[in-house]
């Protein structure tokens, strides 16, 4: 059964809020309107990191289709916490190092591989527990370039990275493989 993982899409950037309570902006609320559209209608269950941001995608998803949604903290964005909010091109740095060096901690961050092993546990035991359900797992682009990484069998990579806040690929949650590149949420 075909899944779709889906990052959300602009956010409300307030250094003095944890990354992790930030909210969709009203751009990123539009585009994540939007959704219903680009998934089709095969979806029957949506899956959420339990990130404000996440939420607030996945409940607009879930609402415009009448599908069950449930919020699970695993498929949280890569923890970053050591570092709190990093203006934008120290965080491009840092993430560059993450995604270069997946087995240590760059600057405190969770480590790539643990991140990768903690989202592709959660996508099997959902996909395990779902009645063969296709699913729609909503969630961020870090940890969506690492699901990405295990299921196309490559190395963790920084190319494989979201192109853009609101983005999404399909993938055979049964069969472990990849079915498409990052699409955008047009």
């Amino acid at each position: 059964m075909a899944c779709i993982f889906i990052t959300h899409p602009e956010v409300l950037i307030d250094p003095g809020v944890p990354v992790v309570e930030w909210g969709l902006s009203s751009v990123g609320k539009d585009r994540a309107t939007r959704l219903p559209d680009q998934v089709g209608s095969g979806v029957e269950l949506v899956v959420s990191s339990g990130e404000r941001k996440a939420v607030e995608t996945a409940d607009l998803l879930a609402a415009a289709r009448g599908l069950p949604r449930v919020v699970d903290h695993a498929l949280g964005e890569m923890d970053r916490s050591a570092t709190g909010y990093l203006p934008p091109a120290e965080f491009e740095q840092t993430a560059d190092a993450f995604f270069a060096h997946p087995e240590l901690s760059v600057r405190g961050w969770e480590r790539a591989v643990d991140a990768q092993s903690r989202v592709e546990a959660a996508v099997r035991r959902h996909q395990g527990e779902s009645d063969d359900r296709a699913i729609a797992f909503v969630a961020h682009g870090g940890v969506g370039g690492l699901l990405m990484a295990s299921l196309a069998a490559v190395p963790i990579s920084r190319s494989l990275d979201q192109p853009g806040l609101g983005s999404y690929f399909w993938f055979d949650a049964q069969n472990w493989k990849l079915l498409s590149p990052w699409h955008s949420i047009s």
